[in-house]
Order: structure tokens, then sequence, then C-alpha cells
């Protein structure tokens, strides 16, 4: 495309930072469909260059290899990296921009504490510099980890959390509320436009086996028909949302005029215990329960209220989590038959 076409099309620039994560490529792959041209950067820490290949060819997809806890000097790492329109394109106007970088699973943040946190203090920093610069709307990734282990359910935005600062599960928990603080004052004091979402647990194509999360761990050891690892007893709860019904609440976030935060989640709430008898059984597995030790502050309930997702975005989930799990086990099984 040419910088002609792109001025007289006008199309959205959108940059996602940690693009090729994912939810990342998922993003990639929605704004595309709709019209906006794409930079996708990311450091590959733990994002996977195979979850973008199918978007190289696309003229409106760019990729770049960068790590947001250095500064984002945008320019210089378009002509460094880039060749062709959008290198040459001194024009540059980024419209929006969508922070999704970090390690997000408890075992990537336990193998990367301080690269978690630099992501989140020194990563948002960045972002919302480029976004203060270019005059972006910057939607920020936010978690239901910010809630920690809630003494009330379903977690609404108003409820402040209940998070041990110090706990193996902080340097997460408190990167993400300090990005968001760090969010808020831009705001305040800036004008940036901010947008924050507050993910609940996600799952789809295109994540990693060794993820770690309790999803890929049970429909990888349910379909090599390996005990299933529960942790506790099972009765903690979780919330699990499908990735195009995720993707689709960031979507629409993004284009309102929300600030929040703004809860996205699925709120059909299951025991860990019942999930797993769900996978064992949609995968016609032979598997057993093989239970472990309870993780440090593992939270016993998750479930997200959507009021505010419902009544200002209009979004809901639309994938249950039955069908959901069919939809994801020939991805794992095809992962598997490659590993």
């Amino acid at each position: 495309m040419t910088n002609n076409q792109r001025s007289e099309e006008k199309l959205p620039i959108t940059l996602i930072i940690g693009g090729a994560g994912f939810l990342g490529s998922h993003l990639c792959d929605r704004l595309l469909g709709a019209g906006h041209e794409v930079i996708c950067m990311d450091s590959l820490l733990t994002g996977r260059f195979e979850n973008i290949r199918h978007l190289l060819a696309n003229p409106l997809f760019t990729f770049i290899l960068h790590d947001v806890t250095e500064p984002i000097d945008l320019p210089g790492l378009v002509a460094s990296q880039v060749s062709g329109d959008l290198a040459d394109d001194d024009t540059l106007k980024i419209k929006y921009i969508v922070h999704l970088a970090s390690p997000a699973s408890p075992a990537d943040y336990a193998r990367h504490p301080i690269h978690t946190l630099k992501v989140g203090a020194l990563g948002t920093l960045h972002g919302l510099g480029l976004a203060k610069a270019h005059g972006s709307v910057f939607l920020l990734a936010s978690t239901s980890e910010i809630y920690g282990d809630p003494q009330m359910n379903p977690q609404t935005e108003s409820y402040w959390g209940n998070v041990n600062p110090i706990g193996s599960r902080s340097v997460y928990d408190e990167a993400k509320r300090y990005a968001e603080s760090m969010a808020m004052a831009y705001s305040r004091e800036h004008g940036v436009q901010v947008r924050i979402a507050r993910i609940f647990n996600t799952y789809g194509k295109r994540m990693r086996l060794d993820d770690g999360r309790a999803m890929p761990n049970f429909a990888a050891q349910a379909l090599q028909g390996k005990p299933l690892t529960i942790y506790g007893d099972g009765s903690q709860t979780r919330s699990f949302c499908y990735a195009s019904d995720l993707v689709e609440g960031i979507y629409q976030l993004l284009l309102s005029q929300e600030t929040g935060p703004v809860n996205l989640g699925n709120p059909e709430e299951i025991t860990l215990l019942k999930l797993a008898e769900t996978v064992i059984e949609l995968t016609d597995s032979v598997s057993s329960m093989a239970f472990a030790p309870l993780p440090s502050d593992d939270p016993t309930r998750r479930r997200p209220d959507i009021s505010k997702a419902r009544a200002v975005l209009k979004w809901h989930p639309k994938v249950g989590l039955r069908d959901g799990i069919k939809r994801v086990i020939p991805y794992f099984r095809t992962q598997l038959s490659h590993s």
C-alpha cells in the first residue's frame, strides 16, 4: 500500500504491543479484518512467530521485533526493520495502541519475574508516552489477577482486591495494578484516551502447550492418557472465556468512549475438578486424576461480573465452555503431534 493510498483511505493504524502472543495474534486478525493497518510489536519472550506467520504476506501487516521495556523509537524501528511504504512514511500516526505484552501464566512469570515487573512498569510507560505523542487511544490489557484471592464473588470493577504484594504471584498482580495506575495518571495529567480491560481466564487456539495454565495442561494430559494434575482438592473455581469472544470484547472497548476498567470474561463459573472431568469426557480419554499441593496465593474463586461490559459495550460471550473445549481440542491434538 502506498502512502497516498493510506492518506486517501484514512486507514486507522493500530500498534499491538505483544501482538505475537496468544491473544495478541487473534487481535491482529480481528483488526486486519476490520480494515486497520496493524503494526505488531513483540520481543517473542513468550509470544511465538508462528502465531503471526500467516499475516506476513498481508500488506496491511507489519511485524517489529522489539522489547517494550526499552524505549519505543517507532520511526527508527520501522526504518531499521521494515522495508517498503511503511518505512518511507514520515507522517506515520498511530490511532490506537494496545498493550498486551507480558508473561501471563504463573509458569511464565515465575520464570521471568523481573521482566514481568518491567513490562508492567517500563513497558506501560513507553506505550503511554507514544500514545501521548501520537494522540492515540491507549488500551491496557489488565487482568482479573489484580483482585487477588477475592473476598467477593463475582468480582465487580469497584472491588479493590485482596492481594499479597510480596507473594509468589505478586510480580504479575502488582505489575498490572501499577500499570492501571500509570494509565490513569496519563489520562488525568496528559489527557491520553485510556481504555482498561480486566481480562479473566481465556483459552483457545495458539495457546502454548507449556503455558502452564489449566486448559492446556488438562488437554495435553488427557490427550496423552496421562493423569490430570489437580492442585489442592480442585474446589477452586475459574471462569473460562473463548478467545474469539474475549478479542471481540477488547475490540469493542477499543472503539468505545469507556475508560474503564471493564471486566472481560465468561461468568460461567466451574471448579477445576469439574473442568478436568469435562476435558476427560470430551477427549474420550482414559486419564485419571493426580492431586498435588495447592500453590501459594492461588485464588479460591474467580468469576467476573460483566454487567458493565453488557451495558456499555453491548458485549457478552457467545461460546459456552463445552463448545469451546470441543473447538480447541483438535488444535491441542495437532500441537502434541508436532512436539
